[in-house]
C-alpha cells in the first residue's frame, strides 16, 4: 500500500480507504440479535483483508445503518495504534441531538475516540448553517475534541462547489470528504481551496458514483483499454497529489482486488493516462460535437433559480455520459434519484420542462436555443422508475 499525508492532521493516509456503506445488515439500526451470522462474517472478514493489504482507515457514518454496530464486534480486537477510524454524524438544528448520535456511534464501534469525525452532509445554506452557527455543531465537536473523543474534524458533502468552498473557506475543517472522479471534476476548485487550507482530501465513491465502474458498458471498456475504467479512474484520480485517498465502498474481501491493480502502476501515471484521456475526450466530441462537448456547460443556471427546480446541469451532464460512452444504466439510475434525493441530490427532472419558460435562466448559456428540447429529449431517453438513495431503501 502507498500512503500520503492527509493534510494539516499529518496521518498517514492509505491512498485507498475502506468505506462502511456497503457490507453491514440493514440501512436502519436493528438489534444485534437480528443480524445474521453469514453477515457478520463476510463483514469482519472484509476488513481483515483490507488490513492485510494495508488499507487501515475504515469509515462508516451513523447514518449507515447497522454498519456501526456490526463493526463494534471486530474494531475493539484490533490494535488501535494501526487503526484510522472515521464516523460521519449528520448536522442538525439542535446540536444536543447530534452529540447524543455522536455518543450513539461510539457505542457502537466500542472505541474510546474517533480519529476523524465528519459533519455528514454540509449540502446547502441549511445544513452549512446548522454546523457552523454559533451554538451549532461544529461547537459541539469542538467539545467532544477537547474531551478526547475525537481527534480530527472534518465534513463530507454532495453539495455545490460554492457550498463546499464555501464551508473549506472557514478554516475550520480538517479535513473534506466531496466527489470528483473523471466523469465529474467540476469540484476541482474546491479541491484546490483546500490544499490552500491544508486539509486532507478524500474522493466519495470514485467507483459508484464515479459511473457504476465495477459494470461498465463495453464501450467504456474498450476506451479505457489497456486498463479496466475502475483502474483508469483510480488512476487518474491518484495521478493529482492534492487527492489523498479514495474511498473503496467494499461488499466482500475481494472487491479491494482490482483496486489494487494500480499501485503498480502510479509512478507511470503520465505515460498510461493521456492516450486514454485523448480517446475519451475525442469519443465525445464525435457523438456530442466539438462545440458542445466544450462548452456545454457554460452558463447554465442552477437549479434554485429555474423554473420548476429543474436540475440543467445535472440532466444535460447525464445525457453526455449516455450517448457518448453508453453509460445508460448509470446514467438512468442518477436522473431518476432526482425529484426523490433530498439535498443529497437536489433538482427535478425535465418531466415537465415543456410547461416552462426557460429563457432568462439560460440567457448566458451559449446553447440556450437548444436547451430546452434536449432537456425533453433526455426525460424520454433517461426517464423511469423513480429511485431513492440506498438509505431510504
Amino acid at each position: 500500500m502507498q500512503y500520503r499525508r492527509f493534510g494539516r492532521t499529518e496521518l498517514q493516509m492509505p491512498i485507498f480507504s475502506c468505506g462502511g456503506m456497503r457490507y453491514q445488515y440493514k440501512w436502519q439500526d436493528v438489534p444485534p440479535s437480528a443480524i445474521p451470522e453469514a453477515n457478520q462474517r463476510n463483514l469482519e472478514a472484509t476488513i481483515m483483508r483490507s488490513l492485510e493489504v494495508g488499507i487501515n482507515h475504515i469509515e462508516t457514518a451513523r447514518g449507515y445503518g447497522s454498519s456501526e454496530m456490526q463493526l463494534g464486534k471486530i474494531l475493539p480486537k484490533l490494535a488501535r495504534e494501526k487503526l484510522i477510524f472515521q464516523t460521519k454524524v449528520s448536522p442538525k438544528p439542535d446540536p444536543r441531538e447530534f452529540s447524543r448520535q455522536f455518543h450513539q456511534s461510539l457505542k457502537f464501534v466500542g472505541l474510546e475516540y474517533i480519529d476523524l469525525l465528519g459533519i455528514h452532509g454540509i449540502n446547502n445554506e441549511e445544513t452549512f448553517y446548522n454546523t457552523v452557527r454559533p451554538g451549532g455543531c461544529l461547537e459541539e465537536a469542538r467539545k467532544l475534541q477537547r474531551e478526547g473523543k475525537v481527534r480530527f474534524i472534518g465534513f463530507s458533502t454532495h453539495g455545490s462547489t460554492e457550498t463546499i468552498t464555501k464551508a473549506i473557506n472557514t478554516g475550520e475543517f480538517d479535513y473534506v470528504n466531496l466527489h470528483w472522479y473523471y466523469i465529474n471534476q467540476t469540484n476541482w476548485s474546491a479541491i484546490e481551496a483546500a490544499r490552500k487550507q491544508d486539509m486532507g482530501v478524500f474522493i466519495i465513491s470514485p467507483s459508484d458514483k464515479g459511473g457504476k465502474l465495477y459494470d461498465p458498458p463495453a464501450k467504456l471498456v474498450e476506451l479505457c483499454k489497456p486498463l479496466s475504467p475502475m483502474v483508469f479512474n483510480d488512476l487518474f484520480c491518484l495521478s493529482h497529489p492534492q487527492v489523498h485517498t479514495l474511498s473503496l465502498g467494499a461488499a466482500k474481501p475481494t472487491d479491494f482486488d482490482e483496486h489494487l491493480k494500480v499501485l503498480s502502476i502510479l509512478d507511470q501515471a503520465e505515460t498510461i493516462l493521456p492516450p486514454i484521456i485523448q480517446r475519451l475526450e475525442q469519443q465525445a466530441m464525435v457523438v456530442l460535437g466539438e462545440d458542445w462537448a466544450r462548452t456545454w456547460d457554460l452558463g447554465l443556471p442552477s437549479h434554485e433559480i429555474t423554473p420548476g427546480n429543474i436540475n440543467i446541469q445535472v440532466i444535460l451532464w447525464l445525457r453526455n455520459l449516455a450517448l457518448a460512452y453508453d453509460m445508460m444504466e448509470y446514467s438512468k439510475a442518477r436522473y431518476n434519484l432526482l425529484e426523490n434525493g433530498g439535498h443529497w441530490f437536489p433538482g427535478a427532472t425535465a418531466k415537465q420542462v415543456s410547461q416552462f419558460d426557460l429563457s432568462a435562466c439560460l440567457k448566458d448559456s451559449p446553447h440556450k436555443n437548444i436547451i430546452p428540447k434536449l432537456l425533453a429529449e433526455t426525460h424520454q431517453l433517461l426517464g423511469d422508475t423513480a429511485v431513492k438513495r440506498l438509505s431510504q431503501s
